[in-house]
């Protein structure tokens, strides 16, 4: 199967309301141009300084996501154009991206990384580290994010009935934080093996590598 029948064969599965992150890192601009001209203009990075390359390459119509995690001396190189940060899980780094954004004239769209899953080298953060964060008076100083949504990862298992009572607490948190936050409107869980039931527990962001281009290089 080529790049664009797996990617058209994908958006053919996903409801309107659905945005899908084109996980395109260690894949080559060739393989990303493929999925360009088949229509996707989103793709979701882990490493900065591989984004800003293919940023430097590639039509600039494209929306760079960053998914991996930040580290806070590297956000000044994706600042001038990256579309979305996903996972976030400190005011640290919220504050550097703050400052880079401030830098380069723009507000920067970003996403909480929650922690939901039973195992313990998952980043992110808990219900009440969000709401301290989300009051916090530094958060509210700072005019060049705009936190518009959470993301998070399930546990790495192939027990279903897990990995969905992690998708739907997630979803409750975003419910329960979407009164408060008016600009919440990303819900970010599933991947290319667990995307349908994430989507069936309310995502509306899924990032999807290996089903678009085949396994990593």
């Amino acid at each position: 199967m080529s790049i664009a029948k797996n990617l058209l064969k994908i958006k053919s599965t996903l409801p309107e309301h659905v945005t899908l992150v084109a996980v395109s890192k260690t894949k080559p601009v060739a393989d990303l141009m493929e999925a360009y001209e088949a229509g996707q203009r989103i793709f979701g990075e882990n490493k900065i300084q591989e984004m800003a390359d293919k940023w430097e390459q590639m039509p600039k119509d494209i929306l760079w996501h960053m998914i991996g995690h930040v580290q806070t001396n590297k956000v000044k190189f994706m600042a001038p154009f990256v579309s979305l940060i996903h996972g976030i899980d400190s005011l640290k780094l919220l504050q550097e991206i703050n400052k880079q954004a401030q830098k380069n004239n723009r507000v920067i769209d970003c996403l909480l990384q929650m922690y939901i899953a039973e195992e313990e080298t998952k980043f992110g953060l808990d219900e009440e580290e969000l709401a301290s964060l989300l009051s916090s008076n530094e958060f509210q100083e700072m005019k060049n994010i705009r936190i518009v949504g959470l993301m998070g990862m399930a546990t790495f298992t192939d027990n279903k009935e897990q990995i969905k009572k992690e998708f739907l607490h997630l979803q409750s948190i975003f419910d329960q934080f979407t009164i408060l936050n008016s600009q919440f409107s990303i819900l970010s869980m599933g991947m290319s093996g667990d995307y349908q039931l994430a989507i069936e527990c309310g995502s509306t962001m899924v990032r999807i590598g290996s089903s678009i281009f085949g396994g990593r290089n």
